[in-house]
């Protein structure tokens, strides 16, 4: 399995079988990341109405797309491209600085390679009970990790301490290309770690396998396509 990370809150998910999968690809004119040049069989996004989290249209290969914020609404599971993907509804920060009505999206989980994923989509409030046992049973988590127009990092560390994903990759925080001035650096977030549980790709793609996962959890910081 090798996971490319484009920035923001876009992963390519590239699996020995089974479909390639890019989640919640942006718009490079806003939010200041590299065009996403590889394609896909399948995308998913978090919903159909926010430009950083939902251009599949920018996607090569006339990949299939699913929205999660539709599949929570309808069941809360569907099948495309033989995996199963899960979701589980969201909605942005209250305070949203661009939407006087926060944006609503969905959470999801799917399997690529006997390896449990889950991604947070754009929640930006605490997460409720039930929001939480969402990622009960995650290997690895799409952690929201740059505080500001997300949820708090208390709130995220709160559920990542419930439900023990073995491996945490941030995503969503501030870099030298993406700058909104109240998001943290990932330094925020890696203070709530022991140095021995971090591990950097230093790259913007890392391999992993089954087997690779951890006992318990770590983190693994990624670098960004430039």
């Amino acid at each position: 399995m090798k996971i490319t990370w484009f920035g923001h809150a876009a992963f390519g998910l590239e699996p020995e079988t089974g479909p390639k999968v890019i989640t919640d690809p942006y718009t490079p004119e806003g939010v200041g990341y590299a065009p996403i040049s590889e394609s896909a069989d399948l995308v998913l996004i978090s919903s159909d109405d926010d430009d950083a989290h939902c251009r599949a249209d920018l996607i090569a290969g006339a990949p299939s797309v699913v929205n999660a914020l539709t599949v929570a609404q309808n069941g809360g599971s569907t099948t495309e491209c033989g995996i199963e993907i899960t979701a589980i509804e969201a909605a942005e920060w209250d305070h949203h600085p661009e939407h006087e009505v926060p944006g609503q999206n969905g959470m999801y989980r799917f399997a690529l390679d006997g390896i449990r994923f889950a991604h947070m989509g754009d929640v930006g409030n605490p997460l409720t009970d039930s929001q939480q046992a969402f990622f009960e049973g995650v290997d690895v988590l799409f952690a929201l990790a740059g505080g500001y127009l997300t949820l708090e990092l208390p709130d995220l560390m709160q559920m990542i301490h419930r439900t023990r994903p073995r491996l945490v990759i941030p995503m969503h925080f501030r870099t030298l290309t993406y700058r909104p001035r109240n998001t943290m650096w990932i330094e925020s977030f890696l203070n709530n770690f022991k140095d021995e549980d971090v591990d950097f790709a230093f790259g913007a793609t890392h391999e992993l396998t089954r087997s690779d996962l951890p006992d318990r959890t770590r983190v693994l910081v990624m670098d960004y396509v430039r």
